[in-house]
């Protein structure tokens, strides 16, 4: 029997790691009007591209969240990362470039410990807002199974029913505006950002074309020092 759910399981309580953007707000209120319990849970990374961590429970709860609360991955998100950097696997290496393997790092932790706050409320379905297209929809299933081999997987971007009815940004916005749910990012960013307390990414949408430049970033852990306007102390 497949260990992951291609259709919504009413009436059971879905787990989500709920982020408080776009997608995982429009899932949980998705999920809830569908007849499921949506349980959210927020990872505290020591991420600085969330200025209102304590809020985003409340947050949760307006969109349907049946109980909703946040989940201190901090002493072992720093722990992981030095355990990283003394097995020399904290800098990653991609077609000659070196990068911090920052998010892979917040992602095994988020997975595992979110998974087992789960177990805490009796919550044996686990979801989130990643999307068919990327790697963190199997970083999430495969870390939660390390956690409960009982876990079932449930991921809204894998339900044929809701990618039909909230298959893009777009219909995602219209469908919180047409319920009256509040939604703060309601632009359209010209990037994404991904961070935790080891370091911060800034990836996608105009990155992503060759005619733009870096210089649109605006650093969330650091300083722009490739403008000339800014002066980095020695």
């Amino acid at each position: 029997m497949s260990k992951v759910l291609t259709s919504l399981p009413v009436g059971e309580r879905v787990g989500i790691a709920f982020s408080g953007g776009l997608d995982t707000s429009a899932a949980v209120a998705w999920m809830r009007e569908k007849g499921a319990l949506p349980y959210a849970y927020t990872a505290d990374l020591g991420q600085q591209d969330e200025s209102d961590l304590p809020g985003v429970p409340d947050r949760a709860k307006q969109y349907g969240a049946e109980l909703a609360r946040i989940i201190d991955c901090r002493t072992e998100l720093v722990h992981e990362g030095l355990v990283a950097l003394q097995c020399g696997a904290f800098h990653i290496s991609t077609a000659g470039k070196t990068y911090f393997n920052t998010t892979p790092l917040g992602r095994a932790v988020t997975g595992t410990l979110l998974v087992r706050a789960m177990q805490e409320d009796n919550v044996d379905i686990w979801g989130d807002g990643s999307t068919y297209k990327g790697n963190d929809i199997e970083r999430f299933y495969r870390y939660g199974l390390l956690v409960n081999p009982n876990l079932r997987v449930y991921k809204p971007w894998l339900d044929e029913a809701f990618v039909g009815e909230l298959g893009g940004r777009a219909e995602m916005s219209e469908f919180l505006i047409q319920r009256k749910l509040p939604y703060r990012d309601s632009k359209e960013k010209a990037y994404s950002t991904d961070a935790n307390i080891w370091g911060a990414t800034h990836e996608a949408k105009l990155l992503e074309e060759l005619g733009t430049s870096m210089d649109i970033v605006e650093p969330i852990m650091g300083v722009a020092h490739y403008r000339e306007d800014v002066v980095v102390d020695a």
